[in-house]
């Protein structure tokens, strides 16, 4: 196999699905709708913060998603903030709220997860919204993990039996795609930092998702041959490039499917915010919640 067919291309499938969003909203718009609505809360001035929050109202712009943005500083109390959250879960036209993490040290992240009506929880963080899922009923799935699944679908990965290991267990990832891959018929191994013998569940891995932001930590003496490596990380350098938590380099020759960084699962993670903000969308214009 050519090493260009084995990348899975976060870019080229984003926008292949993008496509389909434009036409949906489309849809709507000619029947007199009005679009939807995503409100977006920053806190602080966090350079990468900024920057993401920019990618993600250019994504909502180019598909026609209304990009309603909030900026608190650094300071901003909590009780101010889930003031703002409350306003919003009862504000009849935003249809989706997003909280760019990280939060300050002062703000107690379950608390502001918790304040937002779980039918407006475009990240699926909220405990109903973890719990549909852990229940095999999913309504908001958390963005990374259904980007991913997006992403293994658009290139027939069959996981009905696969073995797979999540190298994290982190709120946002490593726990919730868990239950993702279980809904798919995965054989899963979550592992974190009380794991022993780390590299012995990697070695044996048919599928291997790494979400712990340490640059570079896999490398090809970890992985399986033939192996799928979904890379999550997101490591800043000196000269301002970023890569993956696996040296992609080095394992790409024994992989089957792997994905770069940049260009692999960011670009989905994004797509899948779209999506929720418009299965969001649609369930409030069809008057579903």
């Amino acid at each position: 196999m050519k090493l260009i067919e084995k990348i899975m291309d976060g870019v080229k499938v984003s926008n292949f699905f993008k496509e389909k969003l434009k036409k949906r909203l489309l849809y709507y718009k000619n029947k007199g709708n009005r679009p939807p609505y995503l409100a977006v809360i920053l806190i602080g001035k966090n350079p990468a913060s900024l920057i993401y929050v920019q990618h993600k109202k250019l994504a909502c712009k180019n598909i026609g998603i209304k990009f309603i943005f909030f900026h608190f500083s650094k300071n901003v109390s909590e009780i101010s903030l889930l003031k703002q959250i409350n306003h919003l879960n009862n504000d009849k036209k935003i249809d989706a709220i997003l909280i760019q993490l990280p939060l300050p040290n002062h703000i107690n992240t379950a608390n502001i997860f918790n304040s937002i009506s779980p039918y407006k929880d475009v990240d699926g963080f909220h405990p109903y919204n973890i719990g549909s899922l852990c229940q095999k009923n999913p309504t908001i799935i958390p963005c990374t993990p259904r980007g991913i699944i997006t992403l293994m679908k658009f290139y027939n990965v069959p996981t009905y039996g696969l073995n797979a290991v999540i190298v994290g267990a982190s709120n946002i990832v490593g726990r919730p795609m868990n239950l993702a891959l279980l809904l798919h018929g995965c054989t899963t191994t979550v592992t974190h930092r009380f794991t022993k013998n780390l590299k012995e569940h990697t070695q044996k891995a048919e599928l291997l998702i790494v979400a712990i932001g340490k640059a570079e930590f896999i490398d090809s003496s970890w992985i399986k041959e033939k192996s799928i490596i979904i890379d999550v990380g997101i490591n800043k350098q000196h000269d301002g490039g970023i890569i993956g938590d696996v040296k992609f380099k080095s394992v790409i020759d024994k992989a089957s499917l792997i994905t770069p960084v940049p260009g692999g699962i960011g670009p989905m993670t994004i797509l899948s915010l779209l999506q929720n903000t418009i299965d969001i969308y649609e369930k409030n214009i069809k008057k579903i919640y």
